[in-house]
């Protein structure tokens, strides 16, 4: 985003929010508001931009590496964008299952509960989250907060801050430019890490940032082999060649292009790109009138979407083959034409190394 006509305009609107931003960092610093610690470290991963930057993917890759060490992780959230139950109360945390619907659960937090098999908890408010999620899940030994940069209530042990190809836009805050908050100086909370991602084989441009925090660079990518609603998975270049149905491809996340980019750079030729408001949900009722160009797809084309995406449409895909006329072609269980292709994040070993130094001493300083 330039520094345009509009954004100058709107420059002027986005002192109050600094201020208010500033303000309330300096109640925290102070301890006239209170932060709260949990009994394991926890790791923040979050943006100081607005929209998606790649928080979801940098966390399900620290969960798999804390996996890979040992570790007992799981993962709390607020979960943007979910309803609460009928019954429930506001403040309730919720223990996110694999077939946990995801307007209750919030889109990421269910994908990532889906993809890493570890526990996630959401709530309004973080620490009642993790309270819950430790009380349920005692060999926990870490917890990663999806999004909890700018949730300063709740403690970090190690925070970090991602980064896409964006970079820090034109610098402002809302709503004249992209940030939540001031950047490199005077950030609401320490961080620790700062996670540059940029699309597999190129290298973001500079980006400042505080003194003393070291960048990190990582790639994404979108993965070989494709998942179908009834967890068929076949190679996504064998896709690629079939021509007997058209190519559709759909993207609710925040900037839908990349998916679509990235797509035609795996070979597929999209005959149509269906761009959707990010989070966007398919569970309201009357679904296929809803979306029409969605279930048209379904019904005669070659489908590609995000695992995002697919937490949502693939359960109401699984449905509609069990309970609608035989009019509606979706095609038999070895042959679906819905795909969802994951997303790949590639970290430098360097980042990983420090982040596991990071943990080992502050597991050290616990337990001594």
């Amino acid at each position: 985003m330039s520094r345009n006509a509009l954004s100058r305009a709107l420059w002027p609107l986005s002192l109050p929010m600094e201020a208010l931003v500033r303000i309330r960092a300096a109640l925290y610093r102070a301890d006239w508001l209170p932060r709260q610690r949990l009994p394991v470290p926890v790791i923040v991963v979050g943006n100081v931009v607005v929209g998606g930057a790649g928080k979801t993917p940098t966390v399900m890759a620290i969960i798999r590496h804390l996996q890979q060490q040992g570790h007992h992780p799981g993962v709390i959230s607020r979960g943007y964008g979910r309803m609460v139950a009928p019954g429930s109360s506001a403040d309730a945390a919720l223990d996110v299952q694999a077939d946990t619907p995801a307007h209750l659960a919030g889109d990421e937090p269910l994908l990532i509960r889906q993809a890493t098999g570890v526990p996630v908890v959401v709530a309004r408010r973080r620490i009642d989250a993790g309270r819950r999620l430790l009380a349920l899940y005692p060999r926990t030994t870490v917890l990663v907060c999806d999004d909890g940069l700018q949730h300063l209530a709740l403690h970090a042990d190690i925070a970090v801050a991602v980064f896409d190809e964006r970079g820090l836009g034109n610098g402002w805050l809302l709503p004249a430019g992209l940030l939540r908050e001031p950047w490199p100086d005077h950030t609401s909370r320490r961080i620790d890490m700062v996670l540059h991602i940029g699309n597999h084989g190129t290298t973001p441009a500079p980006l400042p940032c505080p003194p003393g925090t070291r960048i990190f660079q990582a790639s994404r990518s979108l993965a070989d082999e494709a998942i179908s609603a009834f967890g068929h998975r076949i190679p996504l270049h064998t896709l690629a060649a079939n021509r007997v149905r058209p190519n559709v491809a759909l993207a609710g996340i925040a900037k839908p292009q990349v998916f679509f980019d990235m797509l035609h750079g795996k070979g597929i030729h999209l005959t149509q790109k269906i761009a959707l408001e990010d989070h966007h949900d398919f569970s309201e009722p009357n679904t296929k009138n809803d979306n029409p160009e969605v279930w048209d797809a379904v019904n005669t084309k070659q489908l590609f979407m995000t695992e995002k995406d697919a937490v949502k449409l693939f359960p109401l895909i699984r449905n509609l083959k069990s309970s609608q006329p035989a009019d509606l072609q979706l095609g038999n269980a070895d042959t679906p034409n819905a795909w969802a292709i994951p997303l790949t994040l590639s970290l430098e070993q360097a980042f990983l190394a420090t982040l596991d130094q990071k943990l080992s001493l502050i597991h050290g300083h616990q337990t001594a």
